[in-house]
């Protein structure tokens, strides 16, 4: 495990599979931390920022309410996310609004407030969670395809712009993974989620769909001062599975 003692971090998304674990594996690794989502009750952590991504003046203002509640700021996780699924001839206003809401402009807010406060104190780390599927489109998810794409675009971008400010910009890209949003689609869908899951799982190289530790650890890598010499870099984290 990195040590990140002494080390403070904001992670968007904190109540949900990944970002429990990203939340979980930090503290135990020596970092404080405060937990951003809509309801953070149930998450362990330093501080609770509790909040709706898709209001403007929440997104704007949580990286100074996390380096006020925990005194400085190295790094932010910007893993909340949400899936719309169906063509775009199915996708409704709402649906427009709230993937783009969370997918673009909350991690884009985020990080247009974090970078100052990072690059202040010398540099930090921003770690973005992007998707395989917004690197080589599937069927049937195109405005989360095209919100994800984005993500690891501006990903890419920050990155360049940013790095001789000391700010570390990176995404991990991950495939399917065994979380709550996942579980619920299916149930949404009418199939009993654990037989979802494993059926999912034999399409899978390795024989099985992530779990959320899977990518938190890719997180925690490139969150790390191991990941010292990486920037813009999308990470594909998918068990050898191609995105069809």
């Amino acid at each position: 495990m990195s040590d990140f003692n002494g080390k403070t971090a904001l992670v968007t998304g904190a109540a949900g599979g990944i970002g429990l674990a990203v939340v979980r594996m930090l503290r135990e690794g020596g970092a404080r931390v405060a937990a951003a989502d809509r309801d953070v009750s149930g998450v362990e952590a330093d501080a609770h920022l509790p909040g709706d991504l898709r209001d403007p003046a929440y997104a704007d203002g949580l990286p100074a309410a996390a380096l006020k509640a925990l005194g400085r700021l190295d790094i932010v996780v910007n893993n909340a996310g949400v899936i719309t699924r169906g063509p775009v001839t199915e996708t409704s206003d709402a649906d427009w609004a709230l993937n783009v809401g969370v997918n673009i402009e909350a991690p884009f807010r985020i990080s247009r407030a974090a970078i100052p406060l990072l690059a202040a104190q010398g540099g930090g780390a921003i770690v973005n969670t992007a998707s395989c599927w917004g690197l080589r489109p599937g069927p049937n998810h195109a405005v989360y395809c095209m919100t994800k794409a984005a993500l690891a675009s501006l990903t890419q971008c920050m990155g360049m712009d940013h790095a001789h400010q000391g700010v570390r910009i990176n995404a991990v890209c991950p495939n399917e993974v065994n979380t709550p949003m996942l579980r619920t689609g299916f149930v949404r869908r009418g199939f009993d989620p654990d037989t979802a899951v494993a059926e999912l799982g034999r399409t899978v190289p390795l024989g099985r769909i992530a779990e959320p530790e899977d990518i938190a650890d890719v997180i925690l890598f490139l969150a790390s001062d191991a990941a010292r010499y990486m920037v813009g870099a999308l990470v594909e984290v998918n068990g050898g599975k191609p995105v069809s």
